[in-house]
């Protein structure tokens, strides 16, 4: 009989061992899952920055083409005739000019 309640004894130690190591189990699991729910959070922010970022990178650099392309017209003869046409108004000799009245 003293066999059967060391018996019963470790078997309700086991099984409290058992209880517990499944509690601990559960919080961690449970404290990961909470972690790695901010972690996706702050990796879709990242996502977002990052989208953001590029989009303007994007522009700045259509941008800087368009002002290169600005610079290469501004040292043509088409450009310096257009601006002597247009804030000087000066022609060629001999060139007829037309104005819109309907202004």
């Amino acid at each position: 009989m003293a066999t059967r309640a060391r018996y019963k004894r470790r078997r309700l130690r086991n099984r409290a061992g058992i209880v517990w190591a499944s509690i601990v189990v559960l919080i961690l699991v449970t404290v990961v899952s909470v972690k790695s729910i901010g972690l996706m959070q702050k990796a879709r922010e990242y996502q977002e920055k990052e989208d953001q970022l590029q989009q303007q990178i994007e522009y700045e650099t259509q941008r800087s083409e368009e002002i290169a392309e600005f610079e290469r017209y501004t040292e043509t003869r088409k450009y310096i005739e257009d601006t002597a046409k247009e804030k000087l108004g000066l022609v060629y000799p001999g060139e007829i000019i037309f104005k819109n009245t309907d202004n």
